[in-house]
């Protein structure tokens, strides 16, 4: 559906200032709620597009979707988006599924057997040093030169799908991020070997009665750690000390 109407007009507009959303977005999102309620009646829902509903709270397992991540270059034409969806089962990902028709891709994740790329298995990369980790991004504050820029697509999934396939090192955010951008990706990253976590290296859980985190930090397994140190200053002083 969000391919059909891809780079086509289609209505646009701001939810607030700096964040785009289209027909298409709430399109998907009324699609997928149909199709996956109707797999499981019994999993709540938690949606970018859909009014938050604590009835969520009470459900083991919840559906997490963003129905279109990336927006912003959806709309643009660009092909860095994609579909999110993950199952989350006592606060933890189950399965974890990101389709980016566009690239011709579908990613998927289940905890404990691996996560794959069109079929084929995924596995972060074995870099040990920070310094020359690959970073999607489109420019690097002085402080973080040591660093290397590759492409970048709006996705924040699909970033952090990108350290799943051996294609980045390190992605990372300093700001309150929602579940729905990162659960299934996270889920993909952490089941092909990355190291996964929120800015200051503490686990990732959802469904939460606010279902946000404090960034996300998805690295080769080998520098973790480091980059968590190396950021911990910038996060504290996001969080006020």
């Amino acid at each position: 559906m969000a391919l059909a109407r891809w780079r086509t007009d289609f209505a646009r507009w701001e939810k607030i200032p700096g964040s785009p959303v289209c027909e298409v977005d709430l399109d998907v999102d009324r699609m997928l709620r149909a199709r996956l309620e109707g797999l499981l009646p019994d999993a709540g829902w938690l949606s970018e597009e859909t009014v938050d509903n604590a009835d969520r709270l009470a459900r083991r397992r919840v559906w997490v979707v963003d129905p279109i991540d990336g927006t912003r270059d959806y709309i643009r034409g660009r092909e860095g988006w994609a579909v999110s969806i993950a199952l989350v089962e006592d606060g933890r990902p189950l399965l974890g599924v990101l389709d980016a028709p566009a690239r011709r891709e579908r990613w998927a994740g289940t905890r404990g057997i691996g996560a794959w790329r069109n079929g084929v298995a995924l596995h972060a990369g074995d870099r040990t040093e920070l310094t020359g980790a690959r970073v999607p991004t489109d420019a690097l504050p002085k402080v973080d030169r040591h660093l290397t820029i590759v492409h970048k697509p709006n996705s924040i999934a699909l970033r952090m799908a990108m350290v799943a396939a051996d294609e980045a090192d390190l992605v990372a955010t300093l700001r309150w991020g929602n579940e729905w951008d990162i659960a299934a990706a996270a889920l993909i990253a952490a089941e092909a070997g990355a190291g996964v976590s929120d800015a200051l290296g503490a686990p990732l859980r959802y469904n939460k009665p606010d279902p946000t985190a404090f960034g996300v930090m998805v690295t080769a397994p080998g520098i973790h750690t480091a980059a968590v140190e190396w950021l911990s200053d910038r996060a504290k002083a996001v969080l006020g000390g």
